[in-house]
């Protein structure tokens, strides 16, 4: 969303304070989860939780939950209910399309939706906000649009099954949906908008009724061809942290409209290369690393642009160790490195200052290019008419 908003929220807060909305992300000390979960009121996925994951589905969690990286929610258990009962919910997800590929933190939502929907047998909205770019972004209309279907071509290529998936674009879908966001926008408030997502009466009129439009999907009578006329499904929303603040509104306005509070599930942000003190941004080249990027590419920003935690010189390093909550390379590693035993011998020997940094970038160097290079083989599969066929409007298979 709009970093004009962001910067504002910003600049209302004093030294040492982390800032967490759904425009920016800012923390001189890297962000406290703990406190965040206080602050917006959510509940810990605790180890209870986790290990009924997997007796409810019979498999091992992804190691996302493992690591703690999706970390908070509101409902699951819930959703576990529901499951264990035979009674099905839907999944729902999305993305903001303001630049034609997407990069790291981008996948992290999608990656771990995928294995939603495969362990729970999950039916799947999409929703791709080109109305939102439009509100906040030097984007013409029909340039957010085309971007809208650019990233519907790198979505389907996580993997996702057809069968189960409707993916939209706002601008196409909006009229499904427009009942359901009139009962949101008449439930909600002017003062309740501004003291949520801290807008000034500098924003024009859209960004104010835009909250609407990324709740009502929470609902399933928003869909009734893909959720085939059932309007009281229940939905799992996994996201960032970032965007809780919309489905708060959202779960506060649900009963007032006669519907179901959506279930949340929550990530830890996806470091930019710079560091932990914000999440990655697609404005910023060298914060990111892109599905689009080359393996030359990609080694170039992890050597030059990855924060390192360990020594400044080899000497420093074996006698000090890494620290392991700074270095970048070794916290990415712990997004995308699914091999427990391998982390741990990175994070016992960096640490210790057995392994140098230059080892770590390698290594990650080696993880992300051979992600990418899958990913880019699976998007060229990609035509137009696989575009439509998920973005056509019709019944899911559930």
């Amino acid at each position: 969303m709009s970093g004009d908003q962001g910067e504002k929220a910003n600049k209302q807060t004093s030294g040492g304070e982390q800032v967490v909305t759904p425009w920016d992300v800012q923390a001189d000390e890297g962000v406290d989860y703990d406190k965040l979960i206080v602050q917006f009121g959510s509940s810990k996925i605790d180890d209870d939780l986790v290990k009924r994951m997997e007796r409810v589905t019979g498999q091992k969690v992804h190691h996302w939950l493992r690591k703690e990286i999706f970390f908070s929610h509101r409902d699951l258990g819930e959703m576990l209910d529901l499951y264990e009962a035979g009674k099905p919910f839907y999944l729902y997800t999305g993305r903001g399309p303001s630049s034609g590929s997407l990069h790291f933190g981008h996948l992290v939502p999608f990656v771990f939706t995928k294995w939603l929907q495969d362990a729970f047998n999950a039916p799947l909205v999409i929703q791709l906000t080109d109305d939102e770019k439009f509100l906040w972004k030097d984007l013409t209309l029909e340039e957010a649009n085309m971007l809208a279907y650019e990233n519907a071509k790198d979505i389907i290529a996580v993997g996702f099954d057809p069968k189960k998936t409707f993916i939209f674009s706002d601008v196409d879908y909006i009229g499904h949906m427009y009942p359901n966001i009139l009962g949101i926008q008449k439930k909600v408030t002017l003062n309740q908008v501004r003291g949520i997502f801290g807008m000034n009466d500098s924003a024009n009129i859209g960004q104010f009724s835009f909250p609407a439009i990324q709740a009502a999907p929470s609902f399933s009578s928003s869909f009734p061809i893909p959720l085939r006329g059932d309007d009281d499904i229940p939905c799992l929303i996994p996201c960032a942290i970032d965007q809780d603040p919309y489905f708060r509104m959202t779960r506060d306005v649900a009963p007032k409209l006669g519907f179901r509070k959506p279930a949340l599930i929550h990530s830890k942000f996806f470091p930019a290369l710079q560091g932990a003190q914000t999440k990655m941004s697609a404005s910023d080249a060298t914060s990111s690393i892109y599905l689009t990027d080359t393996a030359e590419q990609i080694r170039h920003k992890i050597k030059h642009y990855a924060v390192s935690g360990g020594g400044d010189t080899a000497e420093e390093q074996a006698a000090n160790g890494a620290n392991l909550e700074k270095d970048i390379p070794y916290q990415w590693l712990r997004f995308f490195l699914d091999d427990d035993a391998k982390l741990d011998q990175v994070a016992e020997e960096y640490g210790a200052g057995r392994m140098m940094t230059q080892e770590v970038k390698d290594m990650l160097g080696d993880v992300l290019i051979g992600i990418v290079a899958k990913f880019q083989a699976d998007r060229a599969k990609v035509s137009d008419d696989v575009v439509k066929e998920f973005m056509s409007v019709r019944p899911l298979e559930f």
